[in-house]
């Protein structure tokens, strides 16, 4: 169980890897009170590695609806070359906190949500460095990204670009260059996650050499799902 009150629902939800041997009415009233306690909605998020197997159908009919079909992609093939930023613009690497609070800005998100993606971050198992694209000019960040490096993977997070400085490719050309660096210092395979109706990124990916690995999506009680 995942109890981190932020925006991403899989800091959030349930993920149920094993068989477990109560019924399973007995789990969810279980799974309730501790999300209850939370002040969080329960939810689930199903995988293929989900257990039982079954949840899914089961979960359904008691009424949990799907949301959030999300698509995790890798590319086994990272670029060599870093791409560089259009004319202008800045990369630069801040403590979690600023991090965590320029995504924050950039997505409008609210303060709580800011607070609980820099405690996720500071507390990951995962090494990750965060980064932001500035305009010198004004000071002004325009898009983010983040890298966590395991072994010889290195997964992309929090990409996103402000939508005034849009149209100059930029997520594809700071994505390659990310990835490209990551190469250099070892990395071998690259990760991801997106939502599968979400197609510019989609696009994206696919051009940075991105393929399909497998899908998982999320149920929760309707109009409790956000």
């Amino acid at each position: 169980m995942r109890l981190s009150p932020g925006k991403a629902r899989r800091a959030r939800s349930v993920h149920a890897l094993f068989d477990g041997h109560l019924p399973l009415d007995e789990r969810l009233a279980d799974a309730e009170t501790v999300y209850r306690a939370a002040g969080l909605p329960l939810i689930f998020r199903i995988t293929p590695f989900t257990q039982p197997a079954g949840l899914d159908g089961e979960l359904d009919r008691r009424g949990f609806v799907r949301v959030d079909e999300t698509l995790v992609l890798y590319c086994p093939v990272l670029p060599e070359h870093a791409d560089t930023l259009p004319d202008g613009l800045t990369l630069e690497s801040p403590c979690h906190v600023d991090f965590a609070d320029a995504v924050g800005e950039l997505r409008a998100s609210p303060p709580a949500h800011r607070r609980s993606h820099a405690e996720r971050l500071v507390l990951s198992p995962v090494p990750y460095q965060g980064w932001l694209v500035r305009r010198p000019t004004d000071g002004a960040i325009v898009a983010c990204a983040q890298t966590a490096r395991d072994g010889d993977m290195v997964g992309l997070y929090d990409v996103f670009v402000h939508p005034a400085a849009r149209g100059q490719a930029l997520s594809r050309r700071l994505c390659a260059k990310l990835l490209a660096q990551a190469r250099g210092n070892g990395a071998r395979l690259g990760y991801l996650q997106v939502q599968a109706d979400n197609a510019p990124a989609v696009s994206v990916y696919r051009r940075l050499g991105f393929v399909d690995g497998y899908r998982y999506h999320y149920r929760g009680r309707a109009g409790q799902t956000d």
